[in-house]
């Protein structure tokens, strides 16, 4: 949507390779032109960093990648809201995925009503083949 401002989505994570994919491809799907990404590691064990890289090739500076020693997730949310190049941050948990759309209904908001500093959505929570809990934003 032309006219939105930007968004910087911050996505924390700690050995979530299987799942961190889902996770940003679902921002980067938002149809938001002025999009960042940041995900910030925590200093995983597992194959993220590999993913990551992966992921910078393909998206190139529209993805910031942060390494960091292992400091929780909440140092690691704060650290990329830090490193955001936005204003306006959007919150995505690394084993959670945005639903097409999602993100552009709020900056429309944001838009149109330039007193809203904060808003937030609902969610959903499925099973899986495996029989596990996913939520997916709405």
């Amino acid at each position: 949507m032309a006219g939105l401002p930007g968004v910087s989505v911050v996505i924390p994570t700690y050995n979530r390779a299987d799942v961190l994919g889902e996770a940003i491809d679902s921002a980067f799907a938002q149809g938001v032109s002025d999009l960042e990404v940041v995900v910030v590691d925590d200093g995983s064990t597992d194959g993220t960093p590999q993913l990551l890289e992966a992921y910078q090739l393909r998206h190139g500076s529209a993805l910031t990648v942060i390494r960091q020693e292992n400091a929780g997730e909440s140092a690691a949310r704060n650290e990329g809201i830090r490193r955001a190049r936005h204003e306006l941050v959007a919150l995505l948990d690394s084993d959670n995925r945005w639903r097409p759309g999602k993100l552009e209904k709020q900056l429309a908001i944001h838009r149109a009503e330039s007193e809203v500093e904060f808003s937030f959505t609902g969610y959903e929570t499925i099973g899986t083949e495996q029989g596990e809990r996913v939520v997916l934003d709405k």
